[in-house]
């Protein structure tokens, strides 16, 4: 819970102690934090691309070094377990020294052959200026690197706005990049009228906003007034198909992980699943075994594989969807409760002929919810798959490669995956099409809209 009041206060929980409390920005302060970044980003800009790559590589070596307490800090803020929010900052770090390794050719000048004037001719990336980064709670550290890293390495300063839930995430990272300059990267803590200022403001020359689809609506409107872009991760309702060929086995293990890794509150879970009538009953049998292995519990315990959703009203949601989803036929095979005490826990739960019309199969969860519906064949599954207003990523578990080809030519999302689910490749572009978003983070791609092209035509003698 936070109060958007003075002060910005963030509840653990599980415990429902104070993790921290901030003055939100504003006045002065605010005015300070963008000024420094617009001086800033004039100074970085000019620092070559060999020395900025090495300056943010060696800033990266912070979070290593403070891994314990950054994991410490991201489970008592939003309850993921602590070996997963170990998991998350070796993820990030992975993440961001692979764009460290391809930003040299990404941002590489393009030279062209020469003009039938003898002219030299060439394509820069030129920096945009100051970035805003406004960021999740769900993975602090991942989705904000995915923006903060590219940007440096680009030549732009980043202002990130972190979540309500997550503003110490916010602070680690300044913490890390402060050898780069005052100013450069700068945590901001604003409530919502706030942050619409400061995309409003001329000094901020691109925004990218991770979060619901309401949310990425209306920062896209506010935007609308101003010749920037913006970027926008939205929601997801992945989902999944296992064949009639799959091994049954890994495809429950990796639908399962897919749907309940961090509570299932990503939005590249999987949140609805067709499978070919033929092993149905075996899915659904080995489903709620792998989901009776969860352990609930306190996110700091090491023994706890599944924390509490983030909120009463995340709880609500999911509970909300299982009532819907059995008042339609759906039956409850395991969970479909929250237990009793505090904590907004709910149960792992498994929801066998769950209707392609149900809110379960069509609006976004955000937690540990498993629907599933059977089909005849490959025709029916990609039409049910493609039947969302959402396209982020959606899976394809069978042995056939030639399947795979057909369903990742069909399919209408960002991302297509052969036995596996919820997963970034940093290599790759992470985009979304329809409600999920727009614009691509990661791969060589993710400096594109940091960048913009600056075409150079240089001639020795006039004519």
């Amino acid at each position: 819970m936070t109060t958007l009041t003075t002060n910005l206060q963030v509840i653990d929980p599980f415990s429902g102690d104070v993790v921290v409390e901030r003055a939100f920005d504003d006045g002065a302060v605010l005015e300070q934090k963008l000024a420094a970044a617009a001086t800033a980003f004039e100074r970085w800009r000019r620092v070559p691309l060999d020395a900025r790559c090495r300056a943010v590589s060696d800033a990266l070596a912070w979070f290593r070094a403070h891994k314990e307490e950054v994991a410490a800090d991201v489970s008592r803020q939003m309850g993921k377990p602590i070996r997963q929010a170990r998991a998350e900052v070796d993820g990030m770090l992975g993440r961001a020294e692979h764009m460290v390794s391809i930003a040299g050719e990404a941002l590489a000048a393009e030279v062209l052959a020469s003009g039938a004037d003898g002219a030299v001719r060439r394509i820069e990336h030129a920096p945009l200026g100051v970035v805003l980064d406004v960021a999740a709670w769900n993975y602090p550290l991942l989705i904000a690197v995915n923006v903060v890293v590219p940007a440096l390495l680009a030549g732009n300063a980043v202002l990130l706005k972190h979540s309500a839930k997550t503003p110490l995430c916010g602070e680690h990272f300044v913490r890390a990049f402060q050898g780069l300059g005052a100013g450069l990267v700068q945590s901001l803590v604003l409530d919502h009228p706030t942050t619409a200022k400061v995309v409003q403001d001329p000094r901020v020359a691109h925004v990218a906003f991770t979060g619901s689809v309401a949310g990425g609506r209306a920062v896209h409107q506010q935007v609308a007034g101003r010749f920037i872009d913006v970027g926008l991760e939205l929601g997801g309702k992945d989902p999944a198909y296992v064949a009639a060929d799959a091994d049954l086995e890994r495809s429950v293990a990796g639908v399962v992980d897919g749907a309940c890794y961090n509570a299932g509150q990503s939005c590249c879970a999987v949140e609805r699943v067709y499978v070919h009538a033929a092993r149905y009953a075996e899915f659904l049998a080995r489903a709620r075994a792998e989901l009776a292995a969860y352990a609930l519990g306190d996110p700091m315990a090491e023994a706890t594989t599944m924390g509490p959703l983030v909120s009463e009203a995340a709880r609500d949601v999911v509970a909300a969807q299982v009532a819907d989803a059995v008042a339609r036929g759906a039956r409850v095979l395991i969970g479909g409760t929250a237990p009793a005490g505090r904590a907004p826990f709910f149960q792992p739960t498994l929801l066998a002929d769950c209707p392609p019309d149900s809110l379960a199969m069509r609006e976004e969860t955000f937690g540990p919810l498993l629907p599933v519906w059977p089909v005849a064949d490959d025709d029916e599954a990609l039409v049910l798959m493609n039947d969302s207003r959402y396209g982020l990523t959606a899976s394809v578990w069978t042995s056939d490669r030639a399947r795979a080809e057909r369903f990742a030519a069909a399919l209408d999302c960002g991302t297509v995956y052969q036995n596996r689910c919820d997963y970034l490749d940093p290599a790759l572009p992470w985009t979304g099409v329809k409600d999920s978003g727009r614009g691509s983070t990661l791969s060589r791609w993710g400096f594109a809209h940091l960048t913009r092209r600056k075409a150079v035509y240089l001639r020795v003698s006039p004519g």
